[in-house]
């Protein structure tokens, strides 16, 4: 399977839109169309937050990445956080996820990343799977959160 990787362009939005609704609504979480359009127009037109990759087969785009960018004194300057990673239901376990996470760490090399972080729901167990076998490793540490 030939899968190419770009980044996201203007011509990608509705799809990536569409993808972006499916992730949020497969994990449960809330989705506001209008707040997502925004984030993704902010998001892709400053290129020092981060980078939006999407997964293409024969030009049809079958995923996307968001890789945001941070900074870390523990991991010794620049780092990475997978904010969201989706592949279409048609197209997972089938070794995608893999060549997507080879990919997201050969491009962090080049972009000066020290760490990628990543968040992962214990319920999906093939995730929980890949991640582990690509080097993640839990630091048995909790993600705390609070909304500003």
């Amino acid at each position: 399977m030939q899968i190419s990787f770009t980044t996201y362009t203007d011509n990608d939005k509705t799809e990536v839109l569409e993808m972006m609704a499916s992730f949020n609504k497969m994990e449960g979480y809330a989705f506001d169309p209008m707040g997502r359009q925004k984030n993704l127009l902010e998001f892709t037109s400053n290129g020092s937050l981060g980078r939006l990759y999407v997964m293409k087969l024969h030009q049809q785009i079958i995923g996307y990445l968001v890789l945001a960018f941070g900074f870390s004194f523990e991991y010794n300057g620049r780092d990475a956080f997978i904010d969201e990673f989706y592949i279409k239901p048609t197209y997972r376990n089938k070794g995608i996820g893999a060549l997507t996470l080879d990919f997201i760490a050969s491009e962090s090399k080049k972009l000066g990343i020290q760490a990628l972080h990543l968040e992962v729901e214990p319920h999906n167990v093939h995730a929980n799977k890949l991640y582990l076998s690509k080097g993640y490793r839990s630091n048995d540490r909790k993600l705390l959160t609070r909304k500003i």
